[in-house]
């Protein structure tokens, strides 16, 4: 399966992302990380850290940044041949339901690919 996974930098998109790549190391997933420069002050850093996880786990996964809207991007990305689409986000709100921010509802409703929320 090709999957991509978006991450913005914030701790729900890293836990996301480590759950990708342990799921990815299981089953030979093919992996594209897609980081979301307009959503971080620092891609960078980000970029860094997902090399140093990526390292860590045995991975070679491509790095792409997209910029301008996050979730356009990431939709647009995916229709470049992806099977899958992941992305952090959600909470939940003190009556059970799941409050998403705006990229992973943009993601969700627009992809023409399946979408895997992780939380």
């Amino acid at each position: 399966m090709n999957v991509l996974v978006g991450i913005d930098g914030g701790e729900r998109a890293f836990t996301a992302f480590e759950r990708t790549v342990t799921r990815a190391r299981e089953t030979g997933d093919d992996l594209t990380v897609a980081v979301v420069v307009d959503e971080t002050d620092h891609p960078e850093r980000v970029e860094d850290r997902v090399r140093e996880t990526l390292d860590e786990a045995g991975i070679e996964a491509p790095i792409r940044r997209i910029e301008g809207h996050a979730g356009g991007g990431l939709v647009e990305l995916a229709n470049e041949g992806f099977d899958r689409v992941v992305v952090g986000d959600g909470e939940r709100t003190p009556t059970g339901k799941i409050r998403l921010g705006p990229t992973a509802e943009f993601v969700l409703l627009n992809a023409e690919t399946s979408v895997t929320l992780a939380r």
